[in-house]
């Protein structure tokens, strides 16, 4: 590939070397970005569902100052389809100083999004804030959906994970030259980003790719390869096709979000097929293939698998809320809905009941949201510092619990409302919403807090305070004031103690 360059590099235009060829960035409040950087081929043509290759190189000068185009995804939450081109895999840096004698702290973050939708432009994710205080930070697209997560005939399963390791691969390679240090990259994300973090801690491929890993409200939903081989094959009957490489590759990309949205709108049809993940409609997630994913997350900490790399996990308390916005049951959920949850996500054969004699004061809207935040995104999360702990690894535990003001303050502490505070952009991006319009200095404070604990954490292990035990169970609250205690959900604790969070297998055939 060759390219031009305009112009010889500038104080303004920052240059630098990357083992595929010279990059040009730009300067933003005092930091050098570089955006839309491919750290692998577009995968298209022969490369449709294949494993990511490297990028090819180029001559000359490459302008890295746009984002990357959008990997298809879905459109269930109204988000644009950005058909501008294939390379979909590329990465956005921000760093202090591009300087290889720096040798910065690196942070690599992961979006979330169901792993469906995602997508590192959001303004949400500009990482401006967290670079500022001395800390290289790199930001990631993956593919999504059918492309990246279907369970297909003739494909390598988790391709959306293996695009994911070619990035921390780049980084590995790479990021020395603008400033960043490839023995201290700590991964991060949230949501499906953090499943993915999990998935990364777990895989074989991942090791040694980083050091420290960030994981915000974990989701507990990882398939087995019948239950995700089961939803790619309805998702490929939308389209009139077979769930293969051959009969999906007839189909535009472009095309297959919709496929999945179709699937997504009417899972509770496959309910005696697909369990649980059809009362919170979840039709992709992470395989466990046995080869690129060896095990569940959990299963895999408790066995050592991570016991080399610190882990920063945290949810935060109301996670469920914003779902119930969505859905339009927000202040209305029935006993008849709250029964159905109970009994299809409370653990053990008797778990409605251990869920209503534990929260006996509880009117049905709070245990729809404790049942629905607990089997999603709270256990899972504890499960994984408590994974952790027990493969011989250390782990830091948090919850966020600051109701934030945004939209009437309705939705409390809810899922989402830790990305505007980790990255500080308070006022930009639909996450901002949450936290109110101007944003309060209260919300600018604690922001401030938890980037410095989670930049303070990539910087040196330590996010300043105690780590997790198994008897002590101390976590920091993030609230006005934050403060160090005993990790407070202990009723939902006691509950699922015994779960396992195994692979979600296919209930019928």
């Amino acid at each position: 590939m060759a390219v031009t360059a305009s112009s010889r590099p500038s104080e303004s235009e920052p240059e630098v070397r990357t083992a595929a060829g010279v990059l040009r960035g730009g300067r933003e409040a005092g930091l050098a970005v570089f955006r839309g950087i491919p750290f692998a081929e577009p995968p298209v043509g022969a490369l449709r569902f294949a494993a990511p290759q490297p990028v090819r190189s180029w001559d000359g000068v490459r302008p890295a100052v746009a984002y990357g185009p959008s990997p298809p995804q879905s459109g269930v939450l109204g988000v644009s389809q950005d058909t501008a081109g294939d390379d979909w895999l590329t990465v956005n840096v921000w760093t202090p100083e591009p300087d290889p004698a720096a040798g910065l702290p690196v942070m690599v973050w992961i979006p979330g999004g169901g792993y469906a939708l995602g997508d590192s432009s959001l303004p949400e994710y500009d990482a401006g804030h967290l670079a500022g205080s001395g800390t290289v930070v790199v930001t990631l697209n993956y593919r999504l959906g059918i492309e990246g997560f279907a369970q297909i005939g003739g494909a390598p399963a988790n391709r959306g994970l293996l695009d994911q390791v070619a990035a921390l691969q780049w980084v590995r390679d790479n990021i020395r030259m603008f400033g960043g240090d490839p023995g201290r990259v700590t991964v991060f994300g949230q949501s499906a980003g953090s499943g993915s973090v999990a998935a990364l801690l777990a895989m074989p491929r991942a090791a040694g790719l980083f050091r420290r890993a960030v994981a915000q409200s974990v989701p507990g939903t990882f398939f087995s390869p019948e239950l995700a081989a089961d939803i790619a094959a309805a998702c490929a009957a939308e389209l009139g096709v077979r769930p293969t490489v051959s009969g999906l590759s007839a189909v535009a990309p472009a095309r297959l979000p919709a496929a999945g949205d179709a699937v997504f709108a009417k899972m509770v049809q496959w309910r005696e097929r697909w369990g649980q993940i059809t009362h919170r409609p979840i039709p992709f997630a992470p395989v466990v293939d046995g080869d690129v994913l060896p095990a569940p997350p959990w299963q895999a900490l408790a066995a050592g698998a991570a016991r080399d790399v610190g882990l920063l996990v945290g949810h935060t308390r109301d996670e469920h809320r914003l779902f119930s916005l969505i859905d339009g049951v927000l202040g209305q959920v029935t006993h008849e809905q709250t029964e159905t949850a109970l009994h299809m996500l409370a653990p053990g054969p008797d778990g409605a009941r251990r869920y209503r004699e534990a929260f006996p004061a509880a009117a049905d809207e709070e245990l729809y949201e404790l049942v629905n935040a607990d089997w999603l995104f709270r256990m899972p999360s504890l499960h994984l510092a408590d994974a952790q702990i027990a493969g011989g690894g250390q782990a830091h535990l948090y919850e966020l619990t600051w109701s934030a003001p945004g939209l009437g303050g309705a939705l409390g502490a809810c899922h989402g409302l830790d990305v505007p505070l980790v990255f500080g952009n308070l006022s930009s991006g639909q996450p901002a919403m949450l936290i109110g319009d101007p944003p309060f200095p209260v919300a600018e404070g604690l922001s401030a807090q938890i980037r410095g604990a989670w930049t303070a954490f990539a910087a040196h292990g330590d996010p300043g305070w105690p780590a997790y035990d198994a008897g002590h169970r101390l976590a920091q609250l993030f609230d006005t004031p934050s403060m160090v205690t005993a990790y407070p959900e202990e009723t939902s604790r006691l509950l699922w103690q015994d779960h396992t969070f195994p692979a979600l297998p296919l209930l019928a055939r």
